[in-house]
């Protein structure tokens, strides 16, 4: 088993080909003319990958954009062969005149992001069988805990957390949305926000993550992969 990378070195080993690093996975865009250039170039990154297609990459395929995602689905963590992974992708999509970005101030509609969905539980273990099985979910790879997060056996939807709580508050909102961004994302997406009508709750914890809520008080976090020793994942 290869051994898994920690968050600077893997972000430092691709930000310059146009790779994100996001909760464990590195993540990067293909912007394209036509659903059948996106899937050529969805081919061209699996005979890229060759045999570790299957254990590495997914790929999203739209008439727009191929989003390429790199991680060991065996570690659910990011090694040496995903960055290795990372800067062949990144060859082989120069190859043909396009480029793997992370879409951060292109125009682009957004940037590369992954989400998650926080539940506050004061007794996570009695909470997480029902999310897992309303949602149709199972455990991530090496992670079947009582507390330990959920996610979707296809990838297609977000993984969901659990927050321990200490006590009970009738006053704010229980379920809140993550959102995953490059950590130079980060600053527009917050203003961005804030703009909108939204009002910063927290930075104590930036760059790890910043509570934002809308005009209600119904909470969001902005996160990034920096700030975070001492936190988990």
């Amino acid at each position: 088993m290869e051994q898994t990378l920690n968050r600077r070195a893997a972000s430092d080993a691709i930000s310059d080909q146009g790779w994100r690093y996001l909760l464990g996975a590195l993540r990067a865009s293909v912007p394209v003319g036509s659903l059948v250039q996106a899937t050529e170039v969805a081919a061209r990154a699996v005979a890229a990958c060759g045999s570790d297609a299957d254990g590495h990459l997914r790929a999203d395929i739209r008439s727009d954009r191929v989003v390429l995602t790199l991680q060991s689905v065996e570690q659910a963590a990011l090694t040496a062969r995903d960055i290795d992974l990372a800067h062949r992708l990144s060859a082989a999509v120069r190859d043909v005149g396009l480029r793997t970005e992370p879409e951060i101030g292109t125009g682009a509609p957004r940037s590369v992001q992954l989400l998650e969905i926080a539940v506050d539980a004061l007794d996570i273990a009695a909470v997480r069988p029902f999310w897992k099985a309303v949602l149709g979910y199972t455990d991530e790879a090496g992670h079947d805990g009582p507390k330990d997060p959920i996610v979707d056996p296809v990838g297609q939807g977000p993984a969901m957390w659990f927050q321990q709580m200490d006590q009970p508050r009738p006053d704010r909102n229980r379920i809140h949305l993550d959102i995953c961004v490059p950590h130079d994302e980060a600053p527009r997406r917050i203003e961005a926000a804030l703009t909108a009508g939204g009002r910063l709750v927290s930075a104590s914890r930036a760059p790890a993550f910043w509570v934002l809520a809308d005009v209600e008080g119904n909470e969001a976090c902005v996160t990034t992969w920096q700030g975070r020793d001492g936190l988990s994942e």
